[in-house]
């Protein structure tokens, strides 16, 4: 087992896709997924009825937190009985696999057409996945996970999960977390010099961002933007994390005492756990701005961040500068606004109201393998999507020759400002 791939997580995963029969399965009383024999390879042969405890999960791109419930599957072989009293009747030995499950909400939200994915997880638990047909997370999972294909009726499996499609880097990072499961990624030897420099607080954003791009050297923004921008991200990633994972020790340790003497402060605890999530949630998206901001003054483009423009919108960035955005005589062909979201979902839509001079809009993101269903629309609405070159190779093929990554979006900008 190699730290830094799916299979410090994992021992294997099976996907397919949910036929109509299997979603009317999903909600009767018969509960036992058919065809599932190539299950084998990843929960091994069954020895009499083997419980499984399962995470199980349902997932779209409209709710915001996943569902989630814990649930008991069984694993087992119908004919194991029948082979110990030596077989049919002529003699045959028969092998006939089930899994079991039990009544969830997630299994009555499921229908036809729906990802479901079955991993083996290092405890020895399931994490069991549905995701919602033609979603993003359900192709970012396909992604994840290494299925290009789930086409034919039964389970796809792979227990190959420390090739380099396997490494776990920013997008698969964000996936699985998307998923409940936590990455830890660390960089101790920066951590003293975090606490003293921070004051053992947590700095703004943007000293952060700055003091992140500090501990790395020889880079260009202008020669490769686009690796630069994920480097710097990622490295600002690992580095929060760090000083985030010990700073919540220090907190926890002591403890959320309440008035009486052996009360527990509830509330204390849930607003620290809640300011813990949405440090989290702004904190991407403020540092993918902030990267953004030094990037574009190493290519020497004129912007104006989060300027004011009709019914008091304010895009991200927009190029050359409000100034020439309200000059009713500047060209508009010369002009170039640019949305900055760390993931999308259905949030890209907010971007289409900014900007009303600008008809064709780009949407800078780092959120990997979005659906088809998402980018044939960003298209028809004249929103062009824009993401680091290393993100390219998570969308279809289709997909990526609509694409524009960093370096082609700045030298647009920068031929229209010369």
């Amino acid at each position: 087992m190699k730290p830094g791939y799916l299979s410090e997580y994992f021992e294997g995963v099976a996907a397919k896709r949910l036929s109509a029969v299997e979603a009317n399965i999903l909600v009767s009383h018969q509960h036992e997924f058919q065809g599932v024999e190539s299950l084998k390879t990843i929960l091994g042969e069954p020895v009499g009825k083997v419980p499984y405890k399962a995470k199980v999960i349902y997932l779209n791109d409209e709710d915001d937190q996943p569902l989630l419930e814990d649930a008991t599957f069984t694993w087992y072989d119908t004919r194991a009985g029948e082979r110990a009293r030596g077989g049919t009747k002529d003699g045959r030995m028969r092998w006939e696999y089930r899994l079991y499950f039990p009544t969830t909400n997630v299994s009555n939200n499921a229908i036809a057409g729906d990802l479901l994915v079955i991993a083996k997880c290092r405890d020895g638990g399931l994490l069991v996945i549905v995701a919602e047909n033609n979603s993003s997370i359900a192709r970012q999972i396909e992604w994840l996970f290494g299925f290009a294909d789930l086409a034919h009726p039964g389970f796809s499996v792979n227990s190959e999960l420390e090739t380099e499609k396997s490494r776990i880097e920013f997008a698969s990072r964000f996936i699985l977390e998307s998923i409940g499961v936590v990455v830890e990624t660390s960089a101790e030897d920066y951590l003293e010099v975090m606490l003293e420099k921070f004051k053992g607080k947590f700095p703004t954003t943007r000293e952060f961002s700055a003091y992140a791009r500090s501990t790395l050297k020889s880079l260009d923004a202008r020669d490769q933007p686009d690796l630069v921008l994920m480097t710097w991200m990622e490295r600002e990633e690992i580095l929060f994390r760090t000083l985030e994972r010990h700073l919540i020790a220090d907190r926890l340790s002591k403890g959320f005492a309440g008035e009486e003497k052996s009360g527990v402060d509830v509330d204390g605890f849930l607003s620290f756990s809640l300011s813990v999530q949405n440090r989290r949630k702004s904190r991407v998206g403020l540092a993918l701005e902030n990267h953004l901001e030094l990037l574009f003054v190493e290519n020497g483009l004129r912007y104006k961040r989060t300027a004011i423009t009709e019914n008091k919108a304010k895009p991200d960035f927009l190029f050359p500068g409000i100034e020439e955005y309200r000059n009713p005589a500047y060209d508009t062909l010369k002009l170039t606004m640019l949305g900055v979201k760390s993931t999308c979902k259905d949030r890209w839509r907010q971007v289409l109201a900014e900007a009303d001079r600008i008809d064709d809009k780009h949407l800078l993101t780092l959120e990997a393998a979005i659906s088809t269903n998402q980018t044939d629309e960003m298209a028809a609405k004249r929103l062009q999507l824009v993401l680091p070159r290393a993100l390219h190779q998570t969308y279809t093929p289709a997909q990526q020759v609509w694409l524009m990554d960093v370096d082609a979006f700045t030298r647009l900008v920068r031929n229209r400002q010369d």
